[in-house]
């Protein structure tokens, strides 16, 4: 009788050795370990990967299936539960880290046969469920992103200078200051010095221009 630690890696954050270790430290001894990197626990079911499938072909009765959680089994409400079920059909127990659950297809007391099941189906429908808002928070995390690149495309391109910066150019202009000097007093560059002093009048009115998007926007 083998005890066994799956581990789904999706992230970059998540790791074997930290999914290891906290097996370790909630008093499982490992024997054997199956992880799958980088796969979908959405849209792969857990037969489909690659180390799904040699942990499906490993495990034997009386063996002990150690997740991190039930999530990392799948994110799919049949397929977590299907999963749990053929596992207790073959006579595995599967544990989980977090929470200390435990599913053993061995009892036959119908009443704790009825909790059992109810609590897979509870726990697959919540794997489920956080996979579906943790989709929801990138698709709105996307739009927002999306909706401040309008804005910025409707604003059109922001000056490279300010108000500030621009009086102060014409002033030292006005003043016969050299190009080198104004750029080291003013912290603009020498191409945007030129700008504003061949037409003072259309840097100004991009300053006022942007600022006019900027309050209506």
């Amino acid at each position: 009788m083998a005890t066994v630690l799956y581990a789904r890696v999706s992230t970059k954050d998540q790791t074997i050795e930290h999914q290891r270790t906290q097996a370790e430290a909630a008093g499982f001894k490992i024997d054997r370990e199956f992880a799958d990197h980088g796969v979908s626990g959405v849209s792969t079911r857990l037969a489909e990967r690659p180390e799904g499938k040699r942990l499906f072909d490993a495990l034997r009765s009386g063996d002990t299936l150690v997740v991190r959680w039930v999530d990392r089994l799948g994110r799919n409400y049949n397929d977590v539960s299907d999963a749990i079920r053929e596992f207790m059909r073959r006579g595995v127990i599967i544990r989980t880290i977090i929470n200390n659950m435990t599913f053993d297809g061995a009892t036959t007391d119908p009443i704790q046969m009825a909790v059992r099941d109810a609590l897979i189906g509870f726990m697959a429908a919540t794997a489920q469920a956080q996979a579906e808002a943790i989709k929801v928070a990138q698709r709105g995390g996307i739009d927002r992103v999306k909706a401040s690149e309008e804005d910025r495309k409707y604003l059109g391109r922001k000056p490279s200078f300010t108000r500030a910066q621009f009086e102060a150019v014409c002033s030292m202009l006005d003043m016969s200051s050299g190009v080198s000097e104004i750029a080291a007093a003013t912290g603009l560059t020498r191409q945007t010095i030129y700008r504003i002093r061949d037409d003072r009048a259309g840097a100004e009115a991009a300053l006022t221009n942007w600022a006019d998007r900027r309050r209506a926007a």
